[in-house]
């Protein structure tokens, strides 16, 4: 668990949004970008030193007056020793400004649980920042996750706003990828050869938020506003199986575009992703 170089940029864009405050992060959080980069990116004094842990960097340059920890082992001397697959103490609730949670989840089984625990941690208005596997992290942990899950989950409706969901490519540090919500039953896939990130903020609206409704939004959309008789018979691929010879001669075609797309990684291809230049942008 750890702050890299997407994670220290996130917490600069979070930075933009509003200082830190009461923060906590889940697990305690190392710091994984080179001294000099650091200095570069939050303008540090020329006095600064990385420390091993995060806790000064926030304080130092993001406006965290308290930065707390929480973690299931005492191995690192996180402040709150607790299982974050079983729900928060009362004592824990509302306490924090800036929830952050730099690769933690991924590890937790009970992930609905550990994102309900970073809710509760959260003051009314407060943040919830996300920096979690995407693609290509098969065995680093329990879950990767889908830019989708944060769109549903963190909804208005849900108690949530201002979310915003980023992809980033580990082997690009030059730029980001804003995912479109996904609209009208269309699905934002992405595809990619290298190791993703999904990068996540959000803010907590009030103290009534829910998880009682999150949904894959193409679901809701079919559901909604079409019977399975009537999808049966539309799209492209269900009209060309009816012409079973053309089927057979488009599929594989097809398949072999949709090959290449996957071996060149994110890319103009990903109709659902907006390119960012992070040397504007942060």
């Amino acid at each position: 668990m750890g702050i890299d170089v997407h994670g220290l940029n996130l917490l600069m864009h979070a930075k933009k949004k509003k200082l830190f405050g009461n923060t906590i992060t889940i697990g305690r959080q190392g710091l994984h970008v080179k001294e000099r980069l650091v200095k570069k990116l939050v303008d540090a004094e020329p006095s600064y030193k990385n420390q091993i842990y995060c806790e000064e960097l926030l304080t130092e340059y993001f406006g965290a007056t308290v930065v707390n920890s929480i973690d299931n082992s005492a191995y690192e001397n996180a402040t709150h020793i607790h299982d974050m697959n079983e729900p928060l103490p009362m004592s824990l609730h509302e306490k924090y400004d800036t929830v952050i949670d730099g690769g933690c989840l991924e590890h937790i089984y009970n992930a609905p649980q550990a994102f309900r625990n970073c809710s509760k941690f959260c003051k009314p208005g407060g943040q919830i920042l996300h920096m979690l596997p995407a693609n290509n992290f098969c065995g680093h942990g329990f879950w990767q996750f889908s830019p989708e899950l944060f769109f549903s989950l963190y909804s208005k409706k849900n108690g949530y706003e201002e979310t915003e969901v980023f992809i980033a490519d580990l082997s690009d540090t030059q730029k980001w990828y804003q995912v479109k919500e996904p609209k009208n039953g269309e699905r934002v896939n992405v595809f990619s050869s290298t190791a993703l990130y999904v990068l996540v903020r959000t803010v907590l609206k009030n103290d009534e938020f829910s998880h009682a409704e999150v949904q894959q939004s193409d679901y809701l959309y079919e559901w909604e506003n079409q019977s399975f008789s009537e999808l049966q018979s539309t799209g492209l691929k269900q009209k060309l199986k009816k012409i079973n010879f053309l089927y057979r001669i488009l599929s594989p075609a097809y398949h072999f575009y949709l090959r290449i797309q996957r071996e060149t990684g994110l890319n103009g291809r990903n109709p659902g992703l907006v390119v960012i230049d992070l040397k504007s942008f942060i």
